[in-house]
């Protein structure tokens, strides 16, 4: 099977799941009992304002809801694949929210993301190839710390030392007298005192994990025989860890890019309720909560292309770190 074969194949394939997905996603938030709809009357009623039936119908005409599912489903997507991804119930285009949300969304993830990487591979490489010792123990008992801890606990903590011992408050992009400022170099200063703080939170439990992850693989690596009968001919070991071992205990690390993509959208959801952070996973928490189904939807199916994607991503990947997956001609 050639690699233009192979591609073609896993496209159509990629294809045939996001339909799916689309249709099962769309499902899932219909299934519990009212619509958007039946949420704004009893909203509007619990203030006091009435409701009649005549505007109901208009309310429910207005968002394709006196469709059958099956219409409201191909209105949606068609919708979706021209760029339209409908109103929100609160009444603003959902692409305008994405297109606000989405760069922080981004910076946040990809910058924890890296930060992890940076952090994680490094230590768990050391903590492979210094067995036993104090180093190693070190590594382990913090990392077993991190991920025992939950995220959205850390981030409660530090808000009430930094209030506390500080008199800061953390939560948020930007301090209050700064949010509303003009771009300057104070408010960039801001910035960047408010962003290390979700960095660290996030960054924690995805580092113990993949620092667990090297360890383990690496020291499985260092174990086998091409190793041991390098090590006797002689070849130095700084060469032979990073040019072998590392290379292919990695693996683990760069198959799970299909499971990261889907996270640099919405993010640690909680993390950011807690820190106040003005990203898509509160704004996608609120809406499946309130059945928000244009704005659910379209960040769901974001993410979804972004898991299929990722799986391509790290197969192509994988062909390019492990010389022993190769694509082979088929009988």
């Amino acid at each position: 099977m050639t690699v233009r074969t192979y591609l073609i194949q896993r496209l159509l394939y990629m294809i045939l799941t996001l339909v799916a997905l689309s249709v099962t996603i769309f499902i899932v938030i219909q299934l519990p009992p009212g619509d958007a709809v039946t949420r704004i009357v009893a909203a509007r009623q619990a203030t006091g304002e009435p409701v009649d039936e005549a505007e109901e119908r208009a309310l429910r005409a207005m968002y394709g809801l006196d469709q059958p599912l099956p219409v409201q489903y191909v209105r949606w997507l068609t919708n979706f694949l021209r760029g339209d991804m409908g109103r929100s119930t609160l009444g603003f285009p959902v692409s305008e929210l994405i297109r606000e949300r989405l760069p922080a969304s981004l910076f946040l993830s990809l910058f924890s993301l890296i930060v992890t990487y940076l952090i994680a591979i490094p230590i768990g490489i050391y903590s492979a190839t210094h067995r036993y010792s104090l180093g190693d123990y070190i590594a382990t008992t913090l990392s077993f710390i991190g991920l025992a801890t939950p995220s959205f606990l850390l981030a409660l903590i530090l808000l009430f030392l930094f209030y506390k011992y500080f008199g800061l408050s953390i939560g948020g992009f930007f301090s209050p007298e700064m949010a509303n400022q003009p771009l300057s170099l104070a408010k960039v200063v801001d910035l960047i005192n408010h962003l290390w703080v979700p960095i660290i939170v996030i960054a924690v439990s995805h580092t113990a994990g993949t620092v667990r992850v090297m360890r383990a693989t690496l020291l499985d690596e260092l174990g086998k025989q091409y190793v041991i009968t390098a090590r006797a001919k002689g070849v130095p070991w700084n060469k032979l860890l990073l040019k072998y071992p590392v290379r292919l205990a990695i693996n683990p690390i760069v198959s799970t890019i299909g499971r990261v993509l889907p996270g640099l959208i919405a993010g640690e959801t909680i993390v950011s309720i807690v820190l106040n952070l003005p990203t898509l996973g509160p704004a996608i928490f609120r809406a499946l909560m309130s059945q928000d189904v244009e704005l659910a939807a379209s960040v769901l199916m974001i993410q979804s292309a972004l898991a299929i994607v990722g799986v391509l991503i790290s197969d192509i990947l994988l062909v390019v770190v492990d010389p022993r997956i190769r694509f082979e001609k088929a009988a």
